[in-house]
């Protein structure tokens, strides 16, 4: 269902101010997000490095908005059993944006991530002129797999490896234009630091594939290149990030970050940052952000954050039935039809009051 033109007018201002390019995030499922002309209209409101792709390179554009959809995706996954679930309601996301807290630094994370693993996939996926495959390059080569009997094998680079340096320089150009632009406020540091975890997300951990080649099943030359992480591993990686984010401050010279207590050793580049505490997310708050936990599916039976202790902040639950339909019998017929038949199904969940 497409958004209001209220709505549309809201969400095409957003894309435009060079205030806060996550903005994009909002209107994820939007066609304007997917239309890179939509997004470069009026490039002037753009920081420099944004308008410079919209003019120059409009499909590298397209791909920062399928980047940005992957993030928001992957982040309602991985904060599906959370009280803060990653919500894309525009009127409550934007508070949690307006705050430098936990959640806030891994929606930039993410996002930044998103945005650099898409345009690299676009590159080996041969969809950009701009890339492509990997460059060979003088690299050690790489090591054999544990007892798999390679040792010694001959190989070569080769393949398609992933340009991941191609796609985290664009993702650089675009998603940290606003904060680099004359701004030495903690707000700003915080931003460049947590985009630059998420790309990092990325970057470093690229895996070495593989094949080989030799008669008989023989591994008598092996020919390998470079992936991206699956997405999902990123996602989970940040995740980890989160849970153990740094708390800090703006240092006394406006360009450090100082972390905040006693002996805690400072955060590194992959690390997450924020500066203030989350609310709770229990019950609605719009200034907060905050949609409450009323309502939402829980787990009367788990420990952890998806349990109905946890998830309705002690309020407590009720228990519902609701009768779904789902596909069922199904038959493969020849060529090439599957055949199903619908089936009621009852299902029995626990719901936060």
């Amino acid at each position: 269902m497409l958004p209001s033109s209220r709505t549309q007018l809201g969400l095409f201002f957003i894309l435009l101010c060079p205030a806060n390019i996550i903005g994009l995030w909002w209107a994820v499922g939007s066609p304007l997000v997917m239309d890179p002309n939509s997004i470069c209209r009026k490039t002037k409101r753009l920081a420099g490095k944004q308008a410079e792709l919209c003019q120059l390179e409009p499909e590298i554009v397209q791909e920062v908005a399928k980047g940005t959809k992957l993030g928001v995706r992957e982040c309602q996954y991985q904060f599906r059993f959370r009280r803060w679930n990653c919500t894309s309601h525009s009127k409550y996301f934007g508070k949690i944006l307006q705050q430098d807290i936990r959640e806030t630094a891994f929606v930039y994370a993410i996002t930044a991530a998103g945005v650099s693993h898409a345009i690299t996939q676009a590159c080996s996926m041969g969809e950009l002129l701009q890339c492509g495959c990997e460059l060979t390059r003088s690299r050690a080569p790489p090591s054999p797999t544990a007892g798999s009997g390679t040792e010694g094998t001959a190989w070569e680079w080769g393949g398609c490896g992933d340009d991941v340096q191609f796609g985290y320089e664009k993702s650089q150009q675009f998603m940290d234009a606003k904060s680099k632009k004359g701004k030495n406020d903690i707000r700003a540091l915080i931003d460049l630091h947590n985009n630059e975890a998420g790309r990092l997300a990325v970057r470093s951990y690229m895996r070495t594939e593989c094949k080989c080649h030799g008669l008989s099943g023989s591994c008598t030359l092996r020919t390998c290149w470079r992936k991206m992480p699956h997405f999902r591993e990123v996602g989970d990686r940040l995740l980890e990030r989160f849970n153990g984010a740094f708390k800090v401050m703006g240092g006394n010279d406006g360009k450090t970050l100082i972390p905040v207590g006693d002996n805690i050793k400072p955060p590194d580049k992959q690390d997450l940052i924020y500066s203030a505490d989350s609310p709770d997310f229990c019950s609605a708050n719009r200034k907060t952000g905050s949609l409450g936990t009323r309502g939402r599916i829980c787990n009367s039976t788990a420990m952890d954050t998806s349990g109905c202790d946890l998830l309705c902040c002690g309020r407590g639950h009720r228990d519902e039935t609701v009768v779904l339909e789902e596909n069922c019998l199904c038959r493969f017929h020849w060529c090439c039809v599957v055949q199903c038949r619908k089936c009621s199904v009852r299902q029995e969940l626990s719901l936060c009051v």
